[in-house]
This record gives structure tokens, sequence and C-alpha cells, in this order.
């Protein structure tokens, strides 16, 4: 839903286009476009989270430094969106206007590199990694610091001792450090906090990915097209069911991550 707010200029409130879409389109509505998601995020999330801890464990290791930096979430987004970008790309034409005609996934695709080149497939890429940054600082920090914040206190020494010296004893659901609800909280919260912190520059990617070649801006005049035809709140269009998408979503890929690291035996990096 939220691409119909940003690429179809949806006006109607959440509500209203729950409704609009259930009437005209049916369950399958709310679906469109999913398989094309699911093969874009399930690589991107996986890429993103071991780039993390593959570039944070490297430079750990290099400098010596305890504290974790931006750089190391900043290159793990880079590393995510330059492999995954085309599919995303592809995902937004077929929702947009006239995309239904160009016969799924691999039509669109096909479409695409046919008309417009190989490179239309990363059509807002700059957006994309200028909000890297922002978006791994805030995904990461908002997580490492909730994280860190409970393990310093009473009640997290003891879980945290509790998980080391039980060790293999424990279920993997019980060798989580922060337990399973505070990992999908906490989870939750830092992608609620990175998606709202950097969602102007999605809005724009968006728009980028759906011009032509003979109608091709730049990211910056994109960006001032938008707030002059919307005003400052079109680069906000469709937040509100973004987060709703976001919060089972990043509280889901934490837990995962976590729960995957204790399944594998791998060394948290401290």
């Amino acid at each position: 839903m939220k691409l119909e707010y940003i690429v179809r200029g949806e006006q109607r409130n959440l509500l209203g286009l729950i409704q609009m879409i259930a009437t005209t389109e049916g369950v399958r509505g709310f679906w469109k476009g999913n398989l094309v998601n699911i093969l874009r995020t399930a690589p991107f999330k996986s890429i993103n989270f071991y780039a993390y801890d593959t570039y944070r464990g490297q430079l750990l290791k290099l400098s010596g430094n305890e504290e974790t930096t931006n750089f190391e979430r900043f290159i793990a987004g880079v590393t995510a969106s330059l492999l995954c970008l085309p599919l995303d790309t592809v995902r937004t034409v077929m929702v947009a206007p006239g995309g239904e005609a160009l016969g799924g996934v691999v039509g669109a695709f096909r479409h695409m590199v046919q008309t417009e080149g190989f490179f239309s497939l990363y059509k807002g890429l700059v957006p994309s990694l200028v909000s890297m940054a922002p978006a791994g600082a805030v995904f990461y920090g908002v997580y490492d610091f909730l994280k860190s914040a409970y393990l310093h206190t009473p009640e997290g020494k003891k879980r945290l001792e509790h998980v080391r010296q039980e060790g293999d004893e424990l279920n993997a659901f019980d060798q989580l450090e922060l337990g399973p609800m505070r990992t999908l909280l906490y989870g939750a919260v830092a992608g609620a906090c990175s998606e709202a912190a950097t969602y102007p520059f999605e809005v724009v990617r968006r728009h980028l990915q759906m011009q032509s070649h003979e109608r091709k801006l730049s990211a910056v005049a994109t960006c001032v097209k938008i707030v002059e035809h919307g005003g400052v709140p079109a680069l906000y269009a469709g937040l509100i069911p973004s987060l709703l998408q976001v919060l089972p979503s990043a509280a889901i890929s934490y837990f995962v991550y976590e729960f995957m690291k204790v399944v594998m035996k791998v060394e948290s990096a401290q």
C-alpha cells in the first residue's frame, strides 16, 4: 500500500485505500508485487546483516577499537543495495500505472533492459546510497543502544551471566541475550526509527525509478519537484503503511538474525 501513495499518488486515507483495494482487486490485490519484494528483501536482509557482522569483525581486528562505528553500517547497506536494487526497481515499475501489462517480474525486467538498457535497473541508486549512512546508523545504532543499555542493567547482567553459564543446556530461544520478546521489540523500534528518519529518500528513489529515459531528472531536481507539487508532506507519502510493514519486518529480521547466530554458534563481536 505504501507504493500506492508514492507511485500512484493515492489521496485516500489508509482505511479508504484498504476498502478500495479489497473491492476492486480482492484479497490478491494486497499482495501485488509481493513475489519480487520477497526476492529482493530476503537477499537484501541476509547480505546486509552478514556484511555488517563481517565488516564489523574485520574493523575491530584492524583498529583494536571496541566501539562500532557508522562506517561498517554504511558499507553493509551499500553492499546490499548494489546487489538488490534492480529487483526493487522492477517492483516499482510493476506497481506503477501500466505495470500490469508488462507480464510479471520477467516481463518487467525484460522491458526495462530492452527499452532503457541494463543500468535503468539502477534508477534511484544515488538517494539509495545517500540514505544508507543514516539508515544503517539508525537501524543498527538504535538496536545496539537498546541492547547495550539492557545488558548493563542488573537484570541484563544476570541474564547474560545465566546464558554464559548454562550454555548449550538451554534451548536456542533461551540462549538469546535479550530473550525472544525484547529481541522482537528492540528490532521493531530500530526498524521504525530508521524508516521514519530516511523515508524522504525512499520517496525520491521511487519517483526516480518511474522516470523514463527522455524525462530523467536528477535526485535533487526530483526532490524539488515533489515538494513543489505536494509540499514537504509529499516526501512522507505512505509513511504510515510503510511503518506498519516495517515494524513486524524489522522485528522478525532481528529475531531470525540473533536466533541463527545462536543456532550456528556465531560469536557476537563485542
